[in-house]
């Protein structure tokens, strides 16, 4: 099973883009996408100094659209990736590139997006001194309360020992003066408390804006940040990435949900090396690819033949049916009243899924004619594994 993650602001670092310029076709790509996000990311990815890409509004849309580009170079022809890429993941903005890759939105609707949020992150951010400060170590309850005490956030939730806190500076400082045992803290050098209350005013810009955006329905598994599962319905992908900019990323959930699917191999679009890192510590035994440079291209080709296989869940961009999957592993348990139906309303709930960890209903949000149903009561299923299928005519 092989998973392509894309990494979140912090990632970026000065001359990242150098090598990958010396592509023409890479540098026309880069080139439209700064286009239409309004930035000479050219610029910023080669010339501009570290406090410069550190810039909210210059990073996220410096960092989305090297994702996308990158990811065109491993697959040329992007088709060839829906029967080799099991599930596609981002941490933060990198969801937004993930999302892209998932074929839900398109690489224009995508940088229009990250322009406006990073825009309104940055003003949000202005509001009041905020920060973030990396908790490295300790015991994950003790970390945890701590956190709570102080009236900050966990906003990065990257599993144990990789905890960050964001809140206003003096939240932040009293943390500092009673910190956690057996942790150490470390304040990171960004603009604001992301992932927090302090970004809601961003998320209204952004959800105004998200009305007017199309989406598809995702052509493999979106694993998603808020609670690591896995999405297959393109409205619900979209709202998730404007309610991500101030709910906290739980990538740790995410990772949970790799490892339920077997995931044997993870590669990072560049700037790489963030998320692989946390992998080689979280996930044992899984083969990791951080794509750093293009001479690298190659041998990341063979690492996704190697790990490849087809995600069981992609539709054609045409489908005459619709399927609804599982959002995460447990035991799926059948509405009574679903079962019964054989046309679903929309928004019907099908069932539930329940695992240790969480209990989940699943909806058909779009409704339609029961072609067949896949499952059955009681049955274990796992993450993205279809449940349902509809013909979408049917509920008209």
């Amino acid at each position: 099973m092989l998973v392509i993650v894309a990494p979140g602001q912090g990632a970026q670092t000065p001359g990242f883009l150098k090598p990958w310029l010396e592509d023409p076709t890479f540098a026309s790509r880069l080139d439209w996408l700064s286009t239409v996000a309004g930035l000479d990311l050219a610029h910023y990815g080669t010339e501009a100094d570290a406090d410069t890409i550190r810039d909210t509004r210059i990073a996220q849309p410096l960092l989305v659209a090297t994702g996308l580009v990158a990811v065109l170079e491993v697959f040329p022809h992007p088709a060839d990736a829906y029967e080799l890429v099991g599930a596609v993941a981002g941490h933060s903005v990198g969801e937004i590139a993930a999302a892209v890759g998932a074929r839900v939105i398109t690489a224009e609707q995508a940088m229009v997006l990250v322009r406006e949020r990073g825009n309104a992150m940055a003003e949000a951010a202005a509001v009041t001194p905020t920060g973030m400060t990396a908790v490295l170590g300790g015991d994950r309850e003790e970390v945890l309360a701590a956190i709570d005490k102080h009236g900050l956030t966990a906003a990065n939730d990257n599993g144990p020992g990789q905890i960050v806190a964001a809140g206003t500076l003096e939240q932040l400082q009293a943390f500092a003066d009673e910190p956690p045992t057996k942790a150490r803290l470390m304040p990171l050098s960004v603009a604001g408390a992301f992932h927090t209350r302090h970004m809601e005013p961003a998320v209204g810009h952004l959800a105004g804006l998200a009305r007017s955006v199309s989406t598809h329905d995702p052509r493999t598994r979106v694993i998603s940040n808020r609670d690591g599962k896995v999405v297959h319905d393109g409205r619900d992908v979209l709202a998730r990435l404007v309610g991500q900019i101030a709910s906290p990323v739980r990538w740790d959930l995410c990772m949970e949900t790799m490892e339920d699917l077997g995931v044997t191999g993870i590669l990072e679009m560049p700037p790489a090396g963030t998320l692989t890192g946390i992998a080689k510590r979280a996930l044992k035994g899984v083969e990791t690819f951080a794509l750093k440079t293009p001479d690298q291209l190659d041998a990341a080709r063979e690492f996704c033949a190697k790990h490849g296989e087809a995600s069981g869940v992609g539709i054609g961009a045409s489908p005459t049916w619709r399927m609804v999957v599982s959002p995460l592993k447990g035991t799926f348990h059948k509405s009574a009243e679903a079962a019964s139906l054989d046309v679903l309303p929309a928004d019907t709930v099908i069932g539930e899924v329940a695992s240790l960890r969480d209990r989940s209903s699943v909806t058909a949000q779009h409704g339609g004619q029961v072609v067949e149903w896949l499952v059955e009561d009681g049955d274990l299923v796992s993450p993205g594994q279809p449940l349902i299928r509809l013909h979408p005519e049917g509920g008209h």
